[in-house]
């Protein structure tokens, strides 16, 4: 897989990262907007279409990963608070979005720390405000 790279300055070093995201969303209709706004920010975009194929895609891509972002209700399975965990237990500083329409109520007892939530509906530009902001967050402390 082709990566996007950036450099980024820490101090006075610079260092090439690929900006590797994985995206979870199982509704058809909301995926592909999301994907082209991450991608129109400069992230390269790896696509989950619910919790189980979630965890397989954190698994196998564990070393590239920079980013999760996923919907919280992903149909019957596991959901996105059980793929955040599974992302922490694998990557503990992996930046983690949440999305909701609903559920997000239970982002204090339920969410990873050190992750955010954006309730349904957003602006894609939100998106790529937030997974940033953790982005700047997580870099700032390695």
């Amino acid at each position: 897989m082709e990566f996007l790279t950036r450099r980024l300055m820490w101090g006075r070093f610079m260092t090439d990262l690929a900006l590797l995201l994985l995206l979870v969303e199982d509704d058809e209709g909301v995926r592909p907007v999301l994907e082209a706004a991450l991608r129109d920010g400069g992230f390269d975009v790896d696509i989950a279409e619910n919790g189980g194929e979630a965890v397989a895609k954190l698994e196998s891509h564990k070393d590239a990963l920079r980013g999760l972002i996923t919907d919280i209700n992903l149909g019957s399975g596991t959901d996105g608070w059980d793929v955040a965990k599974r992302a922490r237990e694998l990557i503990p500083t992996l930046p983690v979005v949440y999305m909701s329409g609903s559920g997000g109520e239970d982002w204090p007892s339920k969410g990873v720390p050190r992750s955010t939530l954006l309730a349904k509906p957003f602006a894609p530009a939100q998106l790529i405000t937030a997974i940033s902001a953790l982005l700047n967050v997580s870099d700032g402390q390695l």
